[in-house]
């Protein structure tokens, strides 16, 4: 019998506190901040209130970073959220959890940052790559080229991310200085490269912009709009900006010295990120007026018309067609860097759950380079088949209402481990307890309910989706207790 068998069963300690930052930063600096500007000036008119539901969704996820924080300080364990729910909760919920992760939450993640590296090359190709393939069996969709694009890019980052858990560490620092310093590029472009821009936008409003796809609802000056329903979703297209702040807590048992750079890397990341992403509004909104925002091609993005415009805006110039190649470019790998870290950090998820005898036996390997392969293989399939089935924005959508539901549970779990184990060791312990886990649970359960309201649809289907997971539950619990009684 191999002695080193049981060890090779397990996750190895290989995120050093660089690393750790980068898997986190690298997964939420990806598309949202560069594409959901349009939608929420539509939702809330006004420049000023676009900043400030960037700002309170990133005080908001703080909230909830700050908690986890501790959470994961106290339980480093492979898929942290997961184990939190199970010890606090029990094992339904945990399950239905991991079922989330796995069929909606971070694979709607990986497809949607896949698709919309397919949408930015073929928008800077002028459109040339976009055709007809043919039909999707059973669901009749076209597939288009774009979608063959997706799942390519998917497969790729599938197969690195089978390699050890530190070269893949390495890939995300990379991508991630990467999707910093295009920010920076956006934001300072903007004040020292464009021409006619100013202050002034800020005290105008969106009047009758284009706003495609945008429900009337949250559509500012329609004759239904409600205003807190339209902050309400602005505050959810930013919360798809800042998605996957959680995304170390899913790799805390391979963290070196998870005490103290848990805590740091959480806490810090989610910090730097409010920054940018307010900084870079500011410049947006400094080039464009919001009507010209709102009326951004829904296949666009702000940050490539807001690029467009340095150096005269001429896109016959030299200047200005290298500056529109590097956007293009950064915003590719950017979305890149989502796909590679949530598969990363997803993949530790069917690894735990099948450990608890709550997933099938087969997830529980690992490879000789202590990878999870099975789980990242899972992944990166399903993820490839929900690119073939939905849009960038559809998507998202219900990756962000699905995430927000577990969010609230796990966060409340802190006040559950604090009254069973009062007395345990605590490397760190959340900032502003029990005030601030009140206030984020009060802020997530008021944005779940506006989202009913407003997107009934994407959010019953979202329901619907976790829902589906409670028979295989109940298979693999009966089975498992079958099990235990033949032995």
């Amino acid at each position: 019998m191999d002695p080193n068998a049981d060890a090779r069963q397990n996750l190895i300690r290989g995120l050093g506190l660089a690393a750790a930052i980068s898997v986190i930063i690298a997964n939420v600096i990806g598309t949202g901040v560069f594409v959901k500007a349009r939608v929420m000036t539509c939702n809330v008119g006004e420049p000023t209130w676009v900043i400030i539901a960037w700002i309170a969704a990133g005080v908001l996820s703080l909230a909830g970073a700050l908690t986890y924080a501790e959470l994961t300080a106290f339980k480093p364990e492979p898929a942290g959220p997961y184990a939190f729910l199970r010890d606090s909760y029990g094992r339904l919920s945990s399950f239905l959890f991991g079922w989330m992760q796995m069929f909606i939450a971070r694979t709607g993640s990986q497809a949607a940052a896949a698709v919309l590296f397919a949408g930015t090359l073929n928008v800077y190709l002028n459109g040339g790559l976009k055709q007809t393939l043919g039909t999707i069996p059973i669901i009749g969709n076209e597939f288009t080229s774009l979608q063959l694009i997706a799942v390519v890019m998917i497969a790729i980052f599938t197969t690195l991310n089978c390699l050890s858990v530190s070269m893949t560490g390495n890939i995300a620092t990379m991508l991630t200085a990467i999707k910093i310093g295009l920010v920076v590029f956006v934001g300072l472009g903007a004040f020292l490269f464009v021409t006619g821009g100013g202050l002034a936008n800020f005290s105008l409003a969106e009047t009758n912009g284009t706003c495609a796809d945008v429900n009337s609802v949250v559509n500012f000056g329609s004759a239904e709009y409600s205003f807190m329903a339209g902050f309400g979703a602005a505050m959810l297209a930013a919360l798809w900006g800042y998605d996957g702040w959680d995304n170390l807590s899913f790799m805390a048992g391979e963290v070196k010295n998870p005490a103290r750079n848990i805590p740091m890397a959480i806490i810090g990341s989610v910090l730097l990120v409010i920054f940018l992403y307010a900084a870079i509004h500011v410049a947006y909104f400094y080039v464009l007026d919001p009507t010209t925002i709102a009326s951004i091609d829904k296949d666009s993005s702000t940050g490539m018309v807001v690029v467009s415009k340095f150096f005269g805006g001429d896109p016959t110039t030299f200047a200005t067609a290298v500056a529109v190649a590097i956007f293009s470019v950064g915003l590719m790998l950017s979305a890149l860097g989502v796909l590679h870290t949530s598969l990363l950090s997803a993949s530790r998820v069917p690894y735990a759950m099948a450990k608890d005898g709550l997933m099938f036996k087969t997830f529980e390997k690992v490879s000789i380079q202590a990878v999870p392969v099975r789980g990242v293989i899972f992944m990166g399939v399903w993820a490839s088949i929900l690119a073939l089935s939905g849009s960038f924005d559809t998507l998202t959508d219900y990756v962000v209402f699905g995430s927000w539901i577990f969010y609230a549970l796990i966060t409340s779990s802190i006040f559950i481990f604090r009254r069973k184990y009062p007395d345990a060791e605590r490397p760190y312990r959340a900032w502003g307890y029990p005030v601030v886990p009140v206030v984020f649970l009060l802020v997530a359960g008021w944005l779940l309910i506006n989202t009913m309201y407003t997107a009934p649809q994407s959010s019953f289907i979202g329901i619907g989706l976790i829902i589906l997971g409670l028979p295989v539950y109940y298979y693999l619990t009966n089975k498992a207790g079958a099990n235990r009684k033949d032995d």
